[in-house]
């Protein structure tokens, strides 16, 4: 769901991935390749809509007939995220600790099951405090470690960006009218990808962040609110027989949330130098390219609902 707004038309410049604006360098007939299988949006839509199809149907599958397996989707789809980050950070010589995240990543999952949020930051904690050592000793106790405080606080946020704010996701589905919750959560992300995507396209003229994402427009931004409140209304009402204003507050916090998202993982791409995170969806990069505006909300919709529903 990475794409909050979509792009902002021909009038910003685009790339032909996610909305960092980097263009990597590619070999001659990749490059020649690319204007046939891309669209205004700068990626390939067929793949782009056959891959998300897929996964709709999947999460559709899960929340509706085994709900409880929703823990197993988000605890795989963040492992291979949280792969995927740690090689991009290794590759730029940010030496941050894969095995301490990973385990750690999956701890917080899993744990919030038995124990709630009390086990998700027990091993949000315990994460924090063995990337720390394994950092330290990493090279030998007889070593010196190089760049400490760079790494470590680069693991902190790792820790918190993926499992931390994921572990929310799986806490929903284990409450009252869980996979509604969840629903909530991924149609209201949905909504504001193609609200924002459809606007973007059809009226973006004015560039929200140049800097970060060249293709985010202020008019992309408008279809996302759009749909997002309209999505929040609807979902909250007929799916949690709650208030329509709660509807009316998630949307509008989920806008900002996967805007947010979108160009912390933009800027973040900026500063590795790189298009996508992977490579695993095509159309759509890799698992950390569409969890980027999830992650966020994630928490977001938790919070939101667990207060007012």
């Amino acid at each position: 769901m990475g794409r909050a707004d979509g792009p902002s038309g021909p009038q910003l410049p685009l790339d032909s991935g996610d909305d960092n604006g980097i263009t990597p360098a590619a070999p001659a007939a990749e490059q020649a390749a690319a204007p046939e299988k891309a669209s205004k949006a700068g990626r390939n839509l067929p793949a782009a809509i056959g891959v998300g199809a897929a996964l709709g149907a999947l999460v559709i599958g899960i929340l509706l007939f085994a709900p409880t397996a929703w823990l197993a989707v988000v605890a795989c789809a963040i492992g291979i995220a949280t792969w995927e980050v740690t090689k991009r950070l290794r590759e730029a010589d940010v030496r941050v600790p894969p095995i301490p995240l990973l385990v750690g990543g999956q701890a917080m999952i899993w744990l919030g099951w038995p124990y709630g949020t009390t086990g998700v930051l027990a091993a949000f904690a315990g994460t924090v405090v063995v990337s720390m050592l394994w950092r330290l000793f990493q090279r030998g106790l007889s070593a010196q470690p190089q760049n400490y405080l760079r790494d470590t606080a680069v693991t902190v946020f790792t820790a918190a960006w993926l499992p931390l704010l994921a572990s929310f996701a799986t806490l929903m589905v284990l409450q009252d009218q869980g996979a509604q919750r969840v629903f909530c959560l991924m149609i209201v992300c949905v909504s504001s990808d193609i609200g924002g995507y459809a606007a973007g396209v059809l009226f973006g003229k004015h560039p929200m962040a140049p800097a970060i994402s060249p293709k985010k427009s202020w008019e992309g931004f408008a279809g996302s609110l759009i749909a997002c409140v309209v999505a929040g209304v609807l979902t909250v009402t007929l799916m949690l027989d709650a208030a329509w204003w709660v509807g009316v507050l998630l949307g509008l916090l989920l806008v900002l949330c996967a805007t947010a998202g979108d160009l912390i993982e933009s800027q973040v791409k900026r500063d590795l130098g790189i298009k996508d995170m992977g490579t695993l969806l095509p159309g759509h990069g890799g698992i950390m390219d569409r969890l980027d505006s999830i992650l966020p909300s994630a928490f977001v919709t938790w919070l939101v609902l667990a207060a007012f529903v």
